[in-house]
């Protein structure tokens, strides 16, 4: 379907605080799209109003010809997936947390897992290289490999649609480029459709194939990173001083600050 995901004259938010308004943008399958903006702007209530967390006040969020907010929460969770900013750090053997997400496939009378559960969670363990750390608990592993591990329980919900949201936030530059190197690739060989809400501009720039800015509750603009990552549309929104200029390799924009100093020594 060509209009995998489609956000129509969305309005969701919280009683006399934040509110996003007329949010209209539609996703192809297969998209590895990208939501960004300054904090506040409105990112994260996005994604609670895709994912039923908050109601919608008006509009409709449509995923693959359904409304989300018609379907149940198991066929919410056999449709899409969430990995959110960090894991728990939780006394759970990491095999049994990936295992997790075969949930949504158990009968109501089904309390264990059967053989095809486990063939499916360790093939997205080797998949995200967590695999070794099977019998360890969640809580003995570092930051990054306890993101990998929510990522792997995420596929293992074989889902049509992944949800990230800021998957990389607290990791160093090894384990995010990791962890985006594999949602790319699963992008490209499963046509999994990627929806995830990233600050590090030049991380959206080289990973997305979409991207949809978002300022003061509304969308500022979307397209291309190429189309939306300007200086002129960075400092507009930011309201930072940037220079935008070509990765000579992947031909996307590629962000860089100028700090103040620079700008006075240079008079810019």
């Amino acid at each position: 379907m060509n209009n995998f995901l489609k956000i129509e004259n969305l309005r969701c938010g919280y009683s006399g605080k934040f509110m996003l308004n007329g949010i209209n943008f539609t996703i192809p399958k297969g998209t590895f799209a990208g939501i960004i903006g300054p904090n506040g702007s409105g990112k994260t209530t996005l994604f609670r109003g895709i994912t039923g967390e908050i109601p919608l006040r008006s509009g409709s969020v449509i995923l693959n010809g359904k409304p989300i907010d018609k379907l149940s929460i198991r066929d919410k969770a056999r449709n899409f997936a969430i990995v959110s900013q960090t894991t728990e750090s939780l006394n759970i053997k990491v095999e049994d947390y990936v295992l997790m997400g075969r949930m949504p496939y158990r009968s109501y009378f089904k309390f264990l897992e059967n053989a095809e559960d486990y063939e499916i969670a360790h093939k997205y363990m080797k998949l995200t290289s967590v695999f070794e750390y099977k019998d360890k608990l969640m809580s003995e592993l570092s930051g990054g490999e306890q993101q990998l591990a929510s990522v792997a329980r995420a596929l293992t919900q074989e889902p049509q649609f992944l949800l990230l949201d800021e998957p990389t936030s607290h990791l160093d530059i090894s384990h995010q480029v990791q962890i985006l190197n594999l949602i790319q690739k699963l992008n490209e060989d499963l046509n999994l459709t990627v929806l995830m809400i990233i600050h590090d501009l030049n991380l959206a720039s080289e990973y997305c194939n979409y991207l949809i800015m978002f300022d003061k509750g509304s969308i500022y603009t979307q397209g291309s990173p190429s189309e939306v990552l300007t200086y002129k549309n960075i400092e507009e929104v930011y309201k930072t001083v940037v220079i935008s200029l070509t990765n000579p390799l992947s031909l996307k924009p590629a962000v860089f600050l100028v700090s103040g100093k620079t700008l006075n020594d240079k008079k810019l």
